[in-house]
């Protein structure tokens, strides 16, 4: 965070800005003060040429004795503060007061002043060591207090406000340091709602400042009252930079209204020109409901008001008790306050005189003030029913005092900054005000669960659910992540969730694949050497062509697997399956005809035998396209009926988003499989039916161990894949078509390899018919 820099005077660079001034009181510890103590301003006419002199500086007017009243309860606060031996021994506190006269820039001028502590404020800059600023208590209204708040939040400074009732004063993350005394707007606005909901009245009139204040405050109000069914007559802005506050226009509008009741949000100030021009118009019987800011203004007691705000209802603030205040009021005179700037003009005010120079003080003048006047022979001046604002600026330095407090009681090892070290209260820092707290505030990635028969200050931390976060520290309640998010491991903040698929660059992937190509390749070798002695008696036996189709529907089967890995897109899971089973049932067609062959080439030469007709190619391709067409049908039918897709599942691991294809229709998947698994039984009760047939070269036995090998890996394979997930599943499909093929490959066709490539003497025509010479 950005700290205070001090400078010599000599190196301070100068700044055309408004020299400000202010009330003061010296101590070891400040506190600043920010009041309203003029509710309006008049700006000074431009010089001809604006560009080269500094603007006249604005003049406040419209001194106002209640506001006065919440600055006195500051000053009262702290003098009752340092009388105190029991609380903040041995520092006193002093006091730095700014008249803001409702302005933004004029807040902002004595937010600088506080912090920078010069007459012209530099920012950045703190140009005097001591003594520090421990926060500023301010402004009344939330505009200012907002401009306020995004200012001293970037240096940690805290601002305790005693009128400032803005909901968005509420968020942490925006105003970090922002605290005050009084409730959030959103409570009244619905209070204010409901009352009007609870006397049935159904049109209504809406009024509102053109500040964060009214229009927030309003905008509450009408969206409350719209969901209970009420209309709204109309709904007007009252325009402040205006000098009288557009008061034609809206009591135009009210007069040609038939809404009795109308809602006003809006600080007391800024009505009044809106309310003398409606007794100048003699507009009556009206219900006016009043927000806080001026239920209990002194408009109430001004008898020109008193027909036109009879019967008026409105919310107000809590007040409390301030023992000793009525007569430290009462008391104030000038000549014992010399550095309030403001006191004068209370006595011109409440006293109708005017002040002359310091010579002529004490000439008894008729209309100048004497100085023998007191505040005591007021019979209006204090009103102990209405101190709820001056009562809230009280509590605001006693908030800050007591943080004080705990922070002058630190014990060295035990405190709450690095390595448990504690302020120097004389030096401290804006951002070190000691909490004090029932429990501490949870972190983020926890959240508030009320302890029973405790205070709802009195809490536990609980973790937050699986799938939930809390982003901020104090939250009531976690929040859900989106459905492609995920919690980070301290369930802090929502992270995209990790995609999973059989990818071509994760090891298992680039394995599988590298089997699977590598695997390929060996039928097609096969096929070459198989190819280069065509016309030798092994190669004849075994049917060339049943032989070469069988080495290229292996490669196929080899191949099918990559269609496994890599993102499963529409595509690959419309094909996958389907070239899988039909690549496999053209390779056990062919051995299924190659095993019927066999038996019919051994039984042909029996008596009466009626095989000879058989004898030929047709049977062959025959059984092979019957035995694949089906197979073929089945796949057609899955794809068209219910075809496979892409799924993004997290149902098994909610942080993963599985993408996979879902078959569609399992009952295919199964009957695909199960019709493979028919194929491959056929062919090994066949060819062990056969395996005893009269031959030094039997196939039918190569088959049938082939046979048993391909169903002890596909009956082997469907347990294992039912109880797999995600990705590991497709690994286990793709073992098994890779195993299987390669049990294929090896049972039938590396006895034939070794017997050409090892032992050639053997692949002779005597051999393969079992002829051997003695």
């Amino acid at each position: 965070m950005p700290a205070f820099v001090g400078l010599p005077p000599e190196t301070m660079c100068q700044l055309c800005m408004a020299s400000v001034t202010g009330s003061t009181g010296t101590g070891d510890v400040l506190i600043g003060g920010i009041f309203p103590i003029h509710a309006d301003r008049i700006y000074q006419e431009m010089s001809s040429d604006p560009f080269m002199e500094k603007p006249a500086p604005i003049t406040c007017q419209a001194f106002s004795a209640q506001n006065y009243q919440w600055l006195r309860a500051m000053t009262f606060a702290i003098e009752e503060i340092n009388r105190n031996p029991e609380l903040l021994p041995n520092v006193s506190l002093g006091f730095w007061i700014y008249d803001s006269c409702v302005m933004l820039q004029r807040a902002l001028q004595g937010t600088l002043w506080m912090l920078t502590g010069q007459p012209e404020p530099i920012p950045n800059y703190r140009c005097r060591a001591d003594p520090p600023l421990a926060g500023i208590v301010g402004d009344a209204g939330s505009s200012n207090s907002i401009l306020m708040a995004r200012l001293l939040g970037l240096y940690r400074a805290p601002q305790i406000s005693y009128f400032s009732t803005s909901p968005l004063l509420s968020d942490r993350i925006q105003f970090p340091s922002f605290f005050r005394t009084v409730p959030s707007d959103k409570f009244q606005s619905l209070g204010l709602a409901q009352l009007v909901v609870h006397f049935g009245w159904t049109w209504v009139g809406l009024l509102a400042d053109d500040n964060d204040y009214g229009q927030q405050g309003i905008q509450v109000v009408k969206t409350e009252l719209l969901k209970a069914g009420v209309c709204i007559a109309f709904s007007e802005s009252i325009i402040l930079s205006q000098a009288d506050r557009n008061a034609f226009h809206i009591v135009q509008i009210i007069k040609a209204s038939t809404a009795n009741a109308i809602v006003i949000f809006s600080l007391d100030a800024g009505l009044v020109p809106l309310l003398n021009e409606l007794v100048w118009r003699n507009v009556s019987h009206r219900i006016w409901i009043a927000s806080e800011a001026w239920s209990t203004s002194i408009l109430f007691s001004m008898e020109k008001y008193t027909n036109l705000l009879a019967g008026s209802l409105g919310f107000a603030l809590h007040h409390g008790q301030m023992p000793g205040f009525e007569e430290y009021y009462t008391s104030i005179h000038p000549e014992t306050s010399p550095g309030d700037i403001f006191i004068k003009e209370l006595w011109k005010e409440e006293f109708k005189c005017q002040w002359m120079d310091q010579v002529s003080l004490w000439r008894n003048q008729t209309g100048l003030c004497t100085g023998w006047e007191s505040l005591v022979s007021l019979p209006k001046l204090y009103d102990a029913s209405n101190l709820r604002i001056t009562y809230n600026s009280y509590r605001a330095v006693y908030a800050i005092a007591l943080a004080l407090h705990d922070l002058c009681s630190c014990r060295q090892g035990e405190g709450p900054f690095h390595h448990g070290s504690c302020a120097d209260i004389r030096t401290l820092q804006p951002w070190q005000i000691p909490l004090s707290a029932c429990s501490p505030s949870c972190q983020p990635g926890f959240r508030k669960e009320a302890k029973q028969g405790k205070p709802v200050c009195c809490f536990h931390c609980v973790p937050c659910p699986a799938g939930e976060i809390s982003n901020q520290s104090g939250s009531s309640e976690c929040s859900k992540c989106a459905s492609d998010h995920w919690p980070n491991f301290r369930q802090a903040q929502c992270i995209p969730k990790t995609v999973q698929f059989l990818s071509f660059k994760e090891p298992l992937g680039i394995i599988l694949a590298a089997t699977s190509i590598f695997c390929s390749v060996l039928p097609v070798a096969v096929l070459g050497l198989f190819v280069y002695y065509w016309n030798t008696p092994i190669v004849k036996a075994n049917n060339r062509s049943l032989s070469y189709l069988l080495l290229l529907s292996l490669t196929l089967c080899f191949l099918c697997s990559l269609a496994f890995i890599g993102y499963p897109t529409s595509e690959k899971c419309l094909v996958r399956q389907a070239a899988f089973g039909i690549t496999f049932a053209l390779c056990v067609s062919c051995i299924l005809s190659k095993t019927i062959m066999v038996v019919i080439a051994f039984n042909v030469n029996k008596p009466n035998s009626n095989l000879k007709r058989w004898i030929g190619p047709h049977l062959s391709y025959m059984v092979i396209s019957i035995c694949t067409l089906v197979q073929v049908l089945l796949c057609l039918c899955w794809i068209f009926l219910s075809p496979p897709f892409t799924e993004y599942n997290s149902h098994p691991q909610p942080e993963k988003i599985i993408v996979e294809c879902n078959e569609g229709s399992p009952l295919a998947f199964w009957c695909m499989l199960g019709y493979l698994g028919l194929l491959a039984f056929v062919c090994f009760i066949v060819a062990f039916l056969a395996r005893k047939l009269p031959d030094s070269f039997n196939e039918a036995r190569c088959i049938t161990l082939s046979m048993l090998a391909f169903l002890t890996v596909w009956l082997t394979f469907v347990p294992a894949y039912l109880s797999t997930r995600d990705k590991f599943m497709v690994a286990m499909e793709i073992f098994a078509i890779l195993a299987s093929s390669a049990a294929l490959l090896c049972c039938i066709f590396f006895p034939k390899c070794y017997i050409i490539l090892v032992k050639p003497k053997t692949n002779s025509k005597n051999h393969v018919l079992g002829r051997r010479k003695h």
